[in-house]
């Protein structure tokens, strides 16, 4: 029998659209995340004539920027279960693009809540978009500022010391902002706009923040160089500064504290099932590498698969992601029916599916044997992508120090 599809309930229409999905991640974004993986500068994966630029037009052409979307703004509009199991192809093919072409919404997202006009009509734009013209960042995080941006709770929180780096001053129609967002921004060297968190008031701490969606062509804003990394190369990275930049304040859709905390748990919920979704994906991907090697590979005297100690390894791997699974469609289903979502299982999403996947992965390597750290494998790929996935969207620990405090009320 081999593997099945556990949720017996989908649709033709879900089934059409997952197979559809899988497809073109299978023959576009996969290669083509090989392709920039192996480039030796991250500054090629980004140039003129990289085949990056090739995955966004292709997947904009397809709709894939605005899967979730409202109709309303001209999206797709997906129900909740078929963009999950689109997301889990995604990750399947590369998470590395999965992330770029994912976080390439937010700011069109935040820019729906607006209640200007011309700032809403950016959504509209996005959504219009068939050339991957329009490409968003989430910046976020800051030279001092990782994972607590979105964990700051309590007295702490409120101390002057941890304010933000990019800070905001009111003049006037204006806000000017100052400040320098971290070389982990992702899409930060080629994003045309960002969905900005920045501080407000630097005497609360972490207390008085405020979102903005803006485009990234002002005058004072300037970027880093891409970050040369480990592992999810192809996924451009890199810091945004700001210099005396005057945004409207049109622009700027959360400035008060009970707001932005609403905002926040609404994207830490979002952004941590995401993962949780990708990386199930890549889990499925390491334990297919490892499963049709070990259906190829001879060893005394016959494939590897038939050795007892390999047959364990392969069970636990299949076991292990297919619980992901079912926790990350949980909780994306859960989440998109409730309010205010429960952050503490989008989190627990998260770290499980990525911690499956980076021992999946390793697993898988073992398997491999030496081959498994040779790049001519695409294991080694896998591995490297995975590692990654334990600390970006905040790292684990913090997470899971953040859900408990959720699960201690």
């Amino acid at each position: 029998m081999g593997l099945v599809e556990l949720n017996v309930d989908l649709t033709e229409e879900q089934k059409a659209v997952r197979d559809a999905a899988r497809k073109f991640f299978r023959e576009v974004w996969r290669p083509a995340a090989i392709e920039l993986d192996k480039l030796h500068d991250p500054q090629d994966v980004i140039a003129e004539g990289s085949v990056l630029w090739d995955v966004f037009r292709k997947s904009y052409e397809l709709g894939y920027h605005k899967m979730r979307m409202p109709k309303l703004f001209g999206g797709a509009e997906l129900d909740t279960l078929t963009a999950v199991l689109v997301g889990e192809e995604m990750g399947w093919a590369a998470a590395d693009l999965t992330i770029s072409v994912g976080v390439s919404g937010f700011p069109f997202t935040f820019a729906m809540f607006a209640p200007d006009p011309e700032v809403q009509n950016l959504t509209r734009q996005y959504c219009e978009d068939t050339e991957g013209k329009m490409i968003g960042c989430w910046a976020i995080t800051e030279p001092e500022h990782g994972s607590d941006w979105m964990l700051s709770q309590g007295e702490y929180s409120r101390d002057p010391k941890i304010a933000p780096t990019v800070r905001a001053v009111l003049d006037g129609d204006e806000y000017v902002f100052n400040g320098q967002k971290s070389a982990w921004v992702s899409n930060g060297t080629i994003a045309t706009h960002a969905a900005l968190f920045f501080g407000i008031e630097p005497c609360q701490g972490m207390e008085n923040c405020g979102i903005a969606t803006i485009p990234l062509d002002y005058p004072g804003i300037s970027r880093g160089k891409p970050l040369d990394k480990m592992g999810q190369r192809a996924l451009n990275q890199g810091e945004i500064f700001f210099d005396n930049v005057r945004i409207p304040k049109a622009n700027v859709l959360v400035q008060d504290p009970d707001t932005y905390r609403m905002m926040g748990e609404a994207v830490l919920a979002a952004a941590n099932a995401g993962m949780g979704v990708a990386f199930v994906g890549l889990a499925q991907a390491a334990f297919d590498e490892a499963l049709q090697y070990a259906r190829e590979r001879m060893q005394g005297g016959r494939v590897i698969f038939e050795h007892q100690n390999v047959k364990l390894k392969l069970f636990d791997m299949f076991v292990s992601v297919e619980a992901a699974r079912s926790l990350a469609r949980r909780v994306s289903l859960y989440n998109s029916v409730t309010m205010p979502p429960a952050v503490h299982y989008s989190i627990a999403s998260k770290v499980f599916s990525t911690e499956t996947a980076f021992r999946v992965a390793s697993q898988a390597v073992q398997i491999f044997g030496g081959y498994g750290l040779s790049k001519d494998f695409h294991i080694e790929k896998l591995f490297r992508d995975a590692r990654a996935a334990m600390i970006e969207d905040g790292i684990n620990e913090s997470l899971a120090l953040g859900a408990m405090d959720q699960l201690r009320e």
